[in-house]
């Protein structure tokens, strides 16, 4: 079973029903005793960095949240929120990835926000299994984690950014795996064996 973790952000729906498709059940919560008890737990987000985070401290969730020992994925915000710091409001993260999110500077010749398919490249975690080199993935955002160490694919958009993070039990995906087709829904049949 999943937990999704429900802070007041977007993209559940859409989140829920790529679960739905693989037959999982899952749990919508904010609830801490429940997400310290899950077996996996999935951070979502659409939405803006300052909000989101204070709407992660007004529920209790942040210590928490640095501390599961389960498998956690991040999707979209989720991952940057899982970041140390983010441009997008000078706000400070939860620092389980030690990048920093920044947005995508306006000389880069790419328009702002980057929507659409995009390929990941350099596959480094358990989630890209049976995942081939320069898939194609769907994203939407203007900030991106830096590349570094805990990059575990990387997206040429203007130059590279982390499309996905791994780091011991957490994992993160700037694209939407949930609306990503075959290649998405792998990622996240991956996690759920995780």
């Amino acid at each position: 079973m999943v937990t999704i973790i429900d802070y007041g952000t977007g993209n559940l729906r859409s989140v829920i029903n790529a679960f739905e498709r693989l037959g999982t059940d899952y749990l919508l919560t904010s609830d801490p005793v429940a997400i310290q008890k899950a077996e996996r737990v999935l951070l979502p987000g659409v939405g803006e960095a300052t909000t989101a985070m204070a709407q992660l401290r007004d529920k209790g969730l942040t210590d928490l949240l640095r501390h599961l020992k389960c498998p956690v994925l991040g999707i979209c915000l989720g991952m940057q929120l899982l970041c140390a710091y983010s441009e997008e409001g000078e706000t400070e993260c939860l620092g389980v990835f030690p990048n920093r999110v920044r947005r995508f500077p306006a000389d880069a010749g790419v328009k702002v926000p980057h929507v659409g398919w995009n390929s990941i490249h350099d596959l480094k975690s358990p989630l890209y299994k049976d995942i081939k080199e320069d898939e194609y993935v769907y994203y939407v955002h203007s900030y991106a984690a830096e590349i570094n160490e805990c990059t575990a694919a990387a997206t040429d958009y203007g130059g590279w950014f982390s499309g996905s993070l791994y780091k011991d039990n957490f994992y993160g995906c700037q694209f939407h795996p949930e609306k990503s087709g075959a290649v998405g829904g792998q990622i996240l049949a991956n996690f759920l064996t995780l």
